[in-house]
């Protein structure tokens, strides 16, 4: 899709800011983005204005930095961890490693890649989230009109509030949904953090919508079976994660979550070609995982 000329306030945090919460002079960060380790928004005056992922890759550049990665070698590294970090959920659950010579990135147990080597730098994101979570209330308030904002830039405000501010996060995507009523991302995040907080309920209708506009949508049909299975629905939950697995053949957690559910109705065949799918999917030999959350 071409985005028209931008007219709406360029959001994000200012070099001021960002220096505060990473722990750098705003010099050294003005530093990397000459050098090209990252490449933030222009404000209206020519100023920065860095995104969440922005903070993440800048947290990195310290320790590296730090430890005396050299500088080509640094570039590298920084660049594969921005081609790593997740798109369309919460950073603020990672935690991100440099180990013999690679970033790795975890996530609820999951690794992006194999662990191994010194560790050259550790740190949980959450660190930087607690830090940002003071300045939420102003990043929103610097949308200013809601009007002002297309679908998809309050959908990147509701991603980038995610790590700080779940109550404004869920509201930048109603926001979005408000200037696009059928915008697919924005449905399945406020679903998913609807559902996260306790309301498979209201969740479900995100998801269904989703799914209505993106028939093909892995993730929407995933998220939806959870949201039936949770609701007690296991039919209809059935229904979605093969509808998942038809769209994503890979999907690991939809294989688990339908063994679970052939398991209960006496399905013994299903269930261990499930399994055995789950397992080969995720690497392993014995013993099991545990139902996922939505994603």
């Amino acid at each position: 899709m071409v985005r028209g000329r931008r007219t709406a306030p360029v959001l994000g945090y200012t070099t001021a800011e960002a220096a505060r919460m990473v722990g750098l002079p705003s010099a050294q960060i003005r530093s990397f983005v000459r050098s090209g380790f990252l490449e933030p928004e222009r404000g209206g005056r020519r100023e920065y204005r860095f995104r969440f992922q922005d903070l993440v890759v800048l947290r990195a550049a310290r320790d590296l930095v730090a430890q005396r990665v050299p500088p080509r070698r640094l570039r590298r590294v920084l660049r594969d961890l921005r081609a790593q970090l997740p798109h369309g959920r919460s950073l603020a659950e990672l935690r991100i490693s440099f180990e013999a010579g690679n970033i790795v990135v975890r996530s609820g147990g999951e690794a992006w890649e194999p662990e191994s080597g010194q560790r050259l730098l550790d740190f949980e994101v959450a660190e930087l989230a607690a830090k940002a979570a003071p300045l939420a209330p102003v990043l929103f308030q610097r949308a200013g009109d809601p009007s002002s904002l297309a679908a998809e830039d309050w959908y990147e405000l509701g991603f980038e509030l995610e790590a700080s501010s779940i109550d404004q996060a869920r509201a930048a995507y109603e926001r979005a949904l408000d200037a696009d009523a059928e915008h697919v991302d924005a449905h399945l995040n406020l679903g998913r953090l609807l559902h996260e907080g306790g309301d498979p309920r209201s969740a479900l209708r995100h998801y269904q919508t989703a799914l209505a506009v993106r028939p093909d949508d892995a993730t929407a049909a995933f998220n939806l079976g959870v949201a039936h299975q949770d609701l007690g629905r296991s039919e209809q939950a059935l229904a979605c994660y093969r509808a998942s697995l038809e769209a994503e053949p890979s999907l690991a957690d939809a294989h688990f979550n339908l063994a679970v559910l052939l398991e209960q109705a006496g399905d013994a065949a299903g269930t261990i070609r499930h399994l055995k799918a789950y397992m080969r999917l995720k690497g392993l030999r014995v013993g099991l995982g545990a139902r996922q959350p939505p994603r």
